[in-house]
């Protein structure tokens, strides 16, 4: 794959307009974890108070994903997608006028925050399945490239404005900033022009429509093995590497150690997102699952021997080894489900991600406590490869190919 050919996408003024307006809402999604963290702790310092403020954003996030797929199938999501960005606009601003006035109390925060999670359940799926739309098929891979770029580089500098702005001008303005990034990625949304979809023959109803997403999402092998290998594999990076991680780090590389090994990561991811911009992959959840497989190996290295170097060039492979299991799956995805069930199947996906994470959280302090920290990392990240591996004994998996090329065919 060319250069040129790797930033066509960019030419399309539809996949152009959604490319900036993506900008503005990830940054402001980078930004307002730290906004939001620090203006929660100004008012009540506890961490007990900051932990109810960010379970308040994620419960009602994994509790409405699957209406959210239904939604963004039955509506258009140009729409969807212009409708939530306001509405996070308005929830973010609101709380940043509380910060603002002094007049901001926890519940009020929690309230809003419940709010900004459902508006994200419903923003989820059609941001996910929007691309086909956009550009023709033979243009996926860099379309999805690009994003995942810049996704990269704001995962490194929105937080950094954010605590910028915090220092400067108050956590208060820092939300308001982050408030104005939804209200700038809802008007470059205007700008967007695709086709209408087929409507649905009569009104099936919500329950029916879950029904065919269920239908659909089991009865496809390779989405419903892979779904459930990493309700496994999401747990273990929680909770192994992010929960257990940080603990042995403290005491072995050190806590700038640690930092410079999740830099690292990040930056494997940030490669090869620009390498997959030229190399096209033929087996996508083939070489997905591999690379998604290296993450093991960091884990076990952190529990053996953690040395500052090993984990920094095996977390690098692992991030790198990620972002290709990224490009491989929203390929699959893409490329291989019809539109009009694009998003439930996203959504389903998405539930059996998000459901995982806060389990890991919390099982594996008392499993870390109960048979050592690192004996329990080293288990971990053994079991992270095997299940990984054990996914490609899957036909439907190793063998699945990148759908037929149609030229300058745009998927409605």
């Amino acid at each position: 794959m060319s250069w040129r050919a790797a930033f066509a996408p960019l030419a399309e003024p539809n996949f152009a307009w959604y490319f900036v307006s993506r900008f503005s809402n990830t940054l402001g999604s980078m930004m307002a974890g730290v906004a939001l963290t620090f203006a929660v702790l100004d008012i009540t310092d506890s961490a007990s108070a900051l932990g109810q403020v960010l379970a308040a954003r994620t419960i009602p996030l994994v509790l409405f994903l699957l209406f959210g797929g239904v939604i963004a199938d039955r509506f258009p999501r140009t729409i969807v997608l212009q409708l939530s960005n306001l509405l996070s606009a308005l929830t973010q601003g609101v709380v940043a006028w509380l910060v603002i006035s002094g007049s901001a109390e926890l519940w009020m925060i929690i309230v809003l925050e419940v709010l900004n999670g459902t508006v994200s359940a419903v923003s989820f799926p059609a941001m996910a399945s929007m691309v086909p739309q956009l550009v023709p098929r033979e243009q996926l891979q860099p379309a999805n490239a690009l994003l995942s770029l810049s996704r990269g580089g704001l995962t490194i500098v929105g937080p950094t404005i954010a605590a910028l702005l915090v220092v400067t001008v108050g956590a208060g303005w820092a939300l308001a900033v982050d408030a104005l990034t939804w209200l700038v990625a809802a008007v470059l949304l205007t700008r967007v022009r695709v086709p209408s979809r087929l409507a649905v023959e009569g009104n099936p109803g919500t329950l029916h429509e879950l029904r065919d997403g269920w239908t659909f999402f089991v009865g496809t092998t390779w989405l419903w093995v892979v779904v459930l290998a990493f309700g496994v594999l999401n747990a273990i990076h929680t909770g192994a590497w992010f929960t257990l991680g940080p603990v042995v780090a403290k005491d072995t590389i050190g806590v700038q150690g640690w930092g410079f090994v999740l830099s690292a990561e990040s930056v494997g991811l940030l490669l090869m997102t620009v390498v997959l911009l030229r190399l096209e992959l033929r087996r996508p959840l083939l070489a997905g699952m591999l690379g998604c497989s290296l993450m093991g190996v960091p884990m076990i290295i952190l529990g053996l021997d953690p040395q500052l170097v090993g984990l920094l060039l095996t977390t690098f492979v692992a991030g790198a080894g990620i972002e290709l299991f990224n490009m491989g799956w929203n390929l699959a995805m893409q490329e291989n489900i019809d539109d009009r069930m694009l998003s439930r199947a996203y959504s389903y996906d998405a539930l059996g991600s998000f459901v995982a994470m806060p389990v890991g959280q919390l099982i594996y302090g008392p499993l870390g406590e109960a048979f050592g920290y690192r004996d329990v990392l080293v288990v971990s990240g053994a079991i992270y490869l095997f299940v990984s591996l054990l996914v490609l004994s899957s036909r439907s998996v190793r063998n699945l190919p990148r759908a037929e090329r149609v030229q300058g065919e745009v998927r409605t």
